[in-house]
């Protein structure tokens, strides 16, 4: 009999055991896809999907003309910088899969791209218009993530340096375009959506504002800087048609 109630004891014990560790695992499940949803709104996603659109766009260009005319090769190699900078983080923190994805599709199009401007097309790659210095926003956006960031670790100081960057890592291509006095259609368009990315990203930080209270200084500053760089090119692109 004690034999018997010793083993209805331990039964007891290991399922309230499982079912313990079931709960804390479904908490835990549930606390990250609460804290997904409250990081996600539909200014993030439409912002994602343009950036998204934006890269398609510029891709199917250089593949379908076999050719990488009007495109700053120097922009595109600033943009693969910013989002190697920015997910080295891809293996070691988890957030969800939608995440991950949009990190590793980041990483894989902006190296693909720059394969194709600086290997496969680069008989069509105008070196003569792409002039500007890469290393004078490389450098100054480096020294500036060095003093001013969250926190000083290697990683929060490689994310810091990824946001000032990409804010001006347009710059050479917009400089091209003011060289040549003209952009094709289709450079246009990859541009206006590199735009509607970064003003649809203002809003999601407006919208967090008033819903989360959440402000971050560095991402914002240096969205509305970005902002800003892209305001004359779309006069031109609105006036011009």
């Amino acid at each position: 009999m004690e034999h018997f109630l010793g083993r209805i004891h331990d039964s007891v014990f290991v399922t309230a055991q499982s079912t313990l560790l079931y709960g804390c695992v479904c908490a835990s499940k549930l606390g990250s896809y609460r804290e997904l949803s409250r990081r996600m709104n539909i200014f993030r996603l439409a912002g994602d999907m343009s950036h998204l659109v934006a890269i398609i766009i510029l891709l199917v260009k250089m593949w379908k003309t076999r050719s990488c005319a009007g495109i700053s090769g120097r922009s595109q190699v600033l943009f693969a910088l910013v989002f190697t900078s920015r997910y080295l983080d891809l293996f070691t923190n988890y957030v969800s899969v939608y995440n991950s994805v949009m990190k590793v599709f980041f990483l894989i199009s902006s190296y693909g791209t720059c394969y194709l401007m600086w290997m496969k097309f680069k008989a069509t790659y105008d070196r003569n218009h792409d002039t500007f210095r890469m290393e004078l926003l490389a450098i100054p956006a480096l020294l500036l993530a060095l003093l001013v960031n969250h926190e000083f670790t290697f990683m929060e100081v490689c994310w810091t340096f990824s946001i000032y960057l990409e804010s001006v890592a347009i710059m050479p291509q917009l400089f091209m375009l003011s060289r040549t006095g003209s952009a094709e259609t289709i450079t246009a368009h990859y541009l206006f959506a590199l735009g509607i990315y970064r003003g649809l990203y203002i809003l999601n930080w407006i919208y967090r504002y008033y819903t989360e209270e959440f402000f971050d200084p560095i991402a914002v500053v240096a969205g509305v800087l970005q902002t800003v760089l892209y305001a004359d090119f779309f006069y031109l692109y609105v006036t011009k048609g």
